[in-house]
């Protein structure tokens, strides 16, 4: 059984082709509020032919999506060009995990499919760090419980409004500088951003760890997390298709 999986976020949109539940193939793509079925239906079509694959390859979907208005568009266009029925994340479905938040339906579905996810591939417990549009912070059990988490700015979110508020401050890479201390202007955001997100990184986990379980192994994921680990103490596991892996094990 062939299944696309999609995980719309609020900067990039994932795309997965799972093979009898195996990661074939894999596209990320910038997220546009503007997009028609028509148009995802061209993007998507040429990411499958590019593989040797048509529409007529699938027979399932699953979509994850914090972005309310999009959610119906890929459905929307899953429908009309995969003729399948889409299964739609959240709260409400069986996750094959129990959801200890205090409104279960505030739960991100890309929250929840990491937490499926890690639990499915890694077990518990265990804190998901995914560094997106926000970095997030997902606990998890050893007895396949959602226990909350902690939400942050991401790191491309804080560069772009300290740019966007402060007059005189440029937009720059985001890169790890030379020093700590920072000998002109760009690298010194580029300290405070970089250094200063490893620094809330291993502050936190060691604060959830102290709260939850001293011994829950820590798992990143998001475009970032590659480079953050690099300086991190504290992140155990990169897994850049954590989100993905979720949606599979939902479906």
């Amino acid at each position: 059984m062939n299944i696309l999986a999609i995980d719309i976020g609020n900067t990039n949109t994932a795309l997965g082709y799972f093979e009898n539940r195996n990661l074939r193939y894999s596209w990320r793509f910038s997220t546009r509020i503007d997009r028609t079925s028509d148009e995802l239906g061209i993007l998507i079509h040429s990411f499958l032919q590019s593989k040797g694959l048509t529409f007529d390859s699938i027979d399932g979907s699953i979509i994850s999506s914090v972005v309310p208005y999009l959610t119906s568009v890929f459905s929307e266009m899953v429908n009309q060009y995969c003729n399948v029925q889409s299964i739609l994340v959240d709260s409400s479905i069986n996750l094959g995990i129990k959801i200890l938040y205090e409104n279960p339906k505030e739960v991100g579905a890309d929250r929840l499919c990491n937490a499926v996810g890690s639990i499915e591939k890694y077990g518990g417990p265990a804190i998901i760090i995914d560094f997106g549009t926000a970095t997030t912070f997902d606990i998890v059990s050893e007895n396949r419980e959602y226990i909350g988490g902690v939400i942050a700015p991401g790191i491309e979110t804080a560069s772009l409004f300290l740019h966007k508020l402060a007059a005189k401050l440029p937009r720059v890479e985001l890169k790890f500088p030379e020093n700590i201390i920072g000998k002109n202007t760009e690298a010194s955001i580029q300290s405070g951003i970089m250094n200063g997100t490893v620094v809330m990184i291993d502050g936190m986990v060691n604060l959830l760890k102290k709260e939850f379980d001293s011994k829950a192994k820590v798992i990143a994921t998001g475009g970032l997390a590659n480079l953050i680990k690099e300086r991190s103490k504290e992140i155990n596991i990169i897994d850049p298709y954590l989100t993905l892996t979720g949606l599979i094990h939902i479906f």
